[in-house]
């Protein structure tokens, strides 16, 4: 039996997904790099490499992983590189793409010899978050005037535009990259290559792939660029679970029940968003909170149905729990880090990495 608290991947479950990716590549030519800020757990990489075409990093350590661990591509970003960082990543990538003009200028010296990119904002985003919306007011991220870029573009051959986030209506991508082609169109037809970033949510069921796939393809046939595409949730959703193990129940107005984990400490995004997790089939007779088992008061999983009373020992799998949550998971409160496992599609299952005392103690000095 599986320890818990444990991270458990399924191959059957991500083969779905690789399958959508590596189609939509052959109908419109685009490729799709793995974005490493939303998931990084390398144990599955030889595995999705057969679909996909690399890796995109958001820091140095991000782009030295792709490139020791994902064979294909590895391209590099960063809101912002460092003078004693910029020639490591030079070395450990095949494209570099700057946020800003500054950062272009600054480290041309060191860069002219590599492939270089800088990123568009163009001012329209999907996100519902403020906190995760590229496009919101005074935003950092990337340039925004098509005026500036018009003055660096002998020094690069490519843009990235990043302005969707958990975007499943492909009317809505179709309508921004039609914006993005308006405002950009003169710039864009002189670029190589030009990434459409990550957030869309093609791999999604009853997503229209068709559709997606013969817009990327004009894009890409009327601009004569390569198109990238960087699925990061799109690549890995529904993927992985986080099995843990009920530890005690009390009553306080509602049936509470306190597993061997915390969303503070295992499943972030839930706490940083103010989502519920989510538990299948959610459905029974019995209404209990699920509570981790850190000090935060709010450390709380969600509420959920069962077809009968839970009690210590009773083991729950909180679904979707590979984006955005393996690579925030953290040390708070001492809380046991979970084990990282894989299922394979024969169904055997190998922990990969189980984390202790030593692990603890080695974060911080």
């Amino acid at each position: 039996m599986l320890p818990t608290p444990c991270y458990l991947i399924d191959k059957s479950r991500l083969l779905p997904n690789m399958e959508k990716i590596a189609w939509l590549r052959e109908q419109s030519g685009a490729k799709s790099l793995l974005a490493l800020k939303c998931f990084a757990t390398w144990s599955v990489f030889d595995f999705m490499s057969q679909y996909m075409d690399g890796t995109t990093s958001s820091s140095l350590y991000e782009v030295k992983l792709g490139r020791e661990k994902f064979p294909g591509e590895t391209h590099a970003y960063s809101v912002a590189y460092a003078d004693d960082e910029i020639d490591e990543v030079l070395a450990s990538s095949d494209k570099i793409i700057f946020n800003t003009i500054g950062q272009l200028t600054r480290f041309d010296a060191q860069s002219k010899n590599h492939t270089r990119g800088l990123r568009v904002n163009p001012g329209v985003s999907t996100s519902d978050f403020d906190l995760a919306d590229p496009a919101r007011p005074f935003s950092r991220l990337g340039e925004h005037n098509p005026e500036d870029i018009a003055k660096v573009m002998d020094q690069i051959s490519g843009f990235m535009f990043h302005n969707n986030c958990e975007n499943a209506d492909f009317d809505r991508f179709d309508a921004m990259l039609g914006h993005i082609e308006q405002r950009f169109g003169f710039l864009i037809r002189d670029m190589k290559w030009i990434s459409l970033g990550g957030g869309i949510h093609f791999t999604g069921e009853g997503y229209p792939l068709q559709k997606l796939a013969d817009r990327l393809k004009r894009f890409s046939d009327e601009n004569q660029v390569q198109v990238y595409l960087e699925p990061g949730e799109a690549a890995i959703t529904k993927s992985a679970t986080l099995e843990v193990s009920v530890l005690d129940t009390l009553h306080n107005g509602k049936n509470l029940a306190i597993v061997d984990s915390s969303i503070e400490a295992h499943m972030l995004d839930l706490l940083i968003y103010r989502q519920q997790a989510k538990v299948e089939p959610n459905e029974g007779d019995h209404e209990w909170m699920i509570c981790g088992k850190s000090c935060l008061a709010g450390d709380i999983f969600g509420e959920f149905r069962f077809d009968k009373p839970l009690k210590a020992g009773d083991r729950l799998s909180i679904q979707d729990a590979a984006g955005y949550t393996m690579v925030k998971k953290n040390w708070f409160n001492g809380v046991k880090m979970p084990a990282i496992a894989v299922r394979e599609l024969d169904g055997s299952v190998k922990v990969e990495r189980s984390f202790g005392y030593d692990e603890f103690v080695a974060a911080l000095s």
